[in-house]
């Protein structure tokens, strides 16, 4: 299941663990990424928390808590290689996956559709 937000970031669900990153829209309109800041694993976040920082060569931008929950893991990769973010950014170019303090909340957040009707 595939979810996003209106700040752009994209959910991918298992369970009660969702991989979050940014959308392909996001990674195009930040140009190529130079620097990437990754939560902590264990950081209890809130929805809309800062959670990441991305630098690319146009502009900072923040990566908010989609949801309430724990970060369980990060993606060094994308740490170590920012441009993973760019050339793959809803595959490898995850950013961390949150632990959903209530899976319910997910119904609030958009489908692929109404993402792409939002970006449109």
């Amino acid at each position: 299941m595939l979810k996003f937000t209106e700040e752009h970031e994209w959910l991918r669900v298992e369970g009660d663990v969702a991989t979050v990153g940014i959308t392909a829209h996001a990674a195009e309109q930040l140009g190529d990424l130079v620097f990437v800041e990754l939560p902590e694993v264990g950081k209890a976040l809130s929805k809309g928390d800062d959670a990441a920082v991305v630098e690319s060569v146009k502009a900072a931008s923040e990566v908010y808590a989609p949801l309430d929950g724990e970060i369980v893991e990060v993606n060094p990769a994308i740490a170590d290689d920012p441009s993973i973010v760019n050339s793959d950014p809803q595959g490898n170019g995850w950013f961390f996956k949150l632990k959903l303090a209530d899976k319910a909340a997910l119904d609030a957040l958009m489908d692929e559709d109404a993402y792409k009707a939002m970006i449109a």
